[in-house]
């Protein structure tokens, strides 16, 4: 009960990908993970596709890795333990390399691993209401996945070092002046105001994909993630080893 699924919706050029675990406030497990992989995998599959958004259902956008499967890491061998972060960091590192254009509609507070997510998505929209939170050095554990890296990316050094290292929260009108987010909407406006950005690319799913492909390559750094991913394993797990 109150585990997170994920729902995916495919119409008219766009996926929708809804984190569904409104109890656990769309929190991530190995479970999820895999039906989020495998959400990503059918999208690319589909040559209709245009566009991707993800989003959470209920009040949260995603509260990061479930607190159970984080305190079963704390248990087992280093190795083992660097081998079930890497899993956890499987499904955002794969969303964050669909083959198309993506959004993430951000409707509540996205924490940990769930502020990953949103970040490897290619524009973030948020509501008034959603606000950011690094989540991780305030509870001693090193950020994970890239974490810095993908705030740095997002928002610079200043910003990085803010909600990473000081563990300063990041409100929606914060988000959007430093450009982590495009906009910040009403709650109840935020699917329609991403679905009208969007509808150019869900009508020609080709040049999208060619767009993203751009994106990707040229502009996003995807070499460097990939080393902030592995250096922070590393640490992480070291960091979970740790008596409380």
């Amino acid at each position: 009960m109150g585990e997170t699924r994920i729902d995916l919706k495919v119409a008219d050029g766009v996926a929708w990908i809804t984190l569904d675990g409104p109890a656990r406030r769309n929190a991530l497990d190995r479970a999820a993970v895999a039906e989020l992989i495998a959400a990503c995998d059918a999208i690319d599959a589909d040559a209709t596709v245009g566009v991707a958004v993800v989003t959470g259902a209920g009040s949260a956008f995603c509260s990061g890795g479930d607190t159970s499967a984080l305190e079963r890491i704390r248990t087992v061998p280093l190795e083992v333990r660097k081998e079930e972060l890497g899993a956890l960091y499987a499904g955002f590192r794969r969303f964050g390399a669909l083959a198309v254009p993506t959004v993430a509609a951000i409707n509540g507070p996205a924490v940990g691993a769930g502020l990953n997510l949103a970040l490897a998505a290619d524009l973030r929209m948020m509501t008034t209401k959603a606000f950011l939170v690094s989540g991780f050095s305030k509870v001693a554990i090193h950020p994970g996945g890239g974490h810095l890296h993908l705030l740095a990316r997002a928002a610079g050094a200043s910003a990085a070092a803010a909600m990473g290292l000081f563990a300063q929260p990041m409100s929606a009108a914060q988000a959007v002046a430093c450009g982590v987010a495009w906009a910040a909407v009403e709650p109840a406006e935020l699917r329609s105001t991403v679905a009208g950005m969007i509808g150019h690319l869900a009508a020609d799913p080709e040049l999208a994909r060619a767009l993203a492909a751009d994106l990707l390559r040229t502009v996003l750094d995807t070499d460097a993630w990939d080393r902030a991913v592995e250096f922070e394993r590393e640490r992480q797990a070291w960091s979970f080893g740790r008596p409380k």
